[in-house]
């Protein structure tokens, strides 16, 4: 068993940045890749990141030249930096692990973008 847990999620103004973090605990070892994804009041579960082996990392179109993902060396707490965030990028920002663990998600933290 996975567990996850993120923080970093809050009220910004467009244009501002926020960093989310994501922390892993349990059978670790079992994690190949993680993401990020996030949901829309009222809409689907949408893929934001992944970072995989060799760290090899995929962006959503919607993203790519504003958020980073990263993680630590010993691959068990992710990050998500966004930049230049739109009211477009509120949402429910959770963070997903997979593996020979199975797929896991952690709570989610909201990000709410004003104007």
């Amino acid at each position: 068993q996975v567990q996850l847990v993120e923080s970093g999620g809050g009220l910004v103004q467009a244009g501002g940045s926020l960093r989310l973090s994501c922390t892993a605990t349990g059978d670790v070892s079992r994690i190949d890749a993680m993401a990020w994804y996030r949901q829309p009041l009222g809409k689907q579960r949408e893929l934001v990141a992944r970072i995989g082996n060799g760290e090899i990392t995929h962006y959503a179109d919607f993203v790519k030249g504003r958020f980073t993902i990263s993680r630590d060396n010993a691959k068990t707490t992710q990050f998500l930096q966004m930049n230049s965030l739109k009211p477009d990028d509120t949402a429910v920002y959770y963070c997903h692990a997979e593996g020979r663990s199975g797929h896991n998600w952690g709570q989610g933290t909201q990000v709410t973008v004003s104007t």
